[in-house]
C-alpha cells in the first residue's frame, strides 16, 4: 500500500475559520478524515501542519526518501522559500504542489512559486478538493 503525506504550511491550521469566502467552511482535519475514509484500502495516509518553513523542511527531509509520495501546500511560504524548493529538489519521493484558491487570480506576489520547478505538477483553484486530486494522480500515475 502505497504512503503519501500531506504537509501543509502556515495558516492552514485556520482552515474552516481563516477567510471561508476564499478557502471554505471545513477544518484540514474534518476533510482528512473524509480522505481516510475515502481511501482506506488504496493508501496509508498521513497528515502533518507547521507555521515554521524549518519545520516543514525538517519534514520534507524526514520523509523524502521513504514515502511514496508528498502532497504540499506550503502556503505562503510557495512565493518565498528557495529553501523548501532546495528541499524538494534534495530528496527522490515525488511531490505535488496544491493551492486550495487560484493564486493566479489573486495578488500578484501570489503568481510566482519557488516550487513549481522542482514538484511532479500543481494544482490550483479546485478548493480543498485538490488534495483529493493529488492523492488520485498517485494512485493512478
Amino acid at each position: 500500500m502505497k504512503k503519501i503525506y500531506i504537509i501543509n504550511g502556515p495558516n492552514l491550521n485556520l482552515l474552516g475559520r481563516r477567510q471561508p469566502e476564499v478557502y471554505g467552511y471545513q477544518t484540514f482535519e474534518d476533510y482528512f478524515k473524509i480522505l481516510q475514509k475515502k481511501f482506506e484500502n488504496k493508501v496509508e495516509l498521513h497528515y502533518f501542519q507547521s507555521n515554521s518553513e524549518g519545520v516543514l523542511l525538517d519534514k520534507i527531509h524526514e520523509i523524502g526518501f521513504s514515502a511514496d509520495a508528498i502532497i504540499l501546500n506550503a502556503g505562503a511560504y510557495t512565493h518565498t522559500s528557495i529553501a523548501i524548493a532546495d528541499g524538494i529538489a534534495g530528496v527522490t519521493t515525488p511531490v505535488i504542489e496544491v493551492h486550495i484558491s487560484n493564486v493566479h487570480a489573486r495578488e500578484s506576489f501570489r503568481h510566482h512559486s519557488h516550487l513549481s520547478r522542482v514538484c511532479k505538477g500543481i494544482i490550483v483553484g479546485f478548493g480543498i478538493k485538490g488534495y483529493d486530486l493529488a492523492i488520485e494522480f498517485f494512485l493512478i500515475g
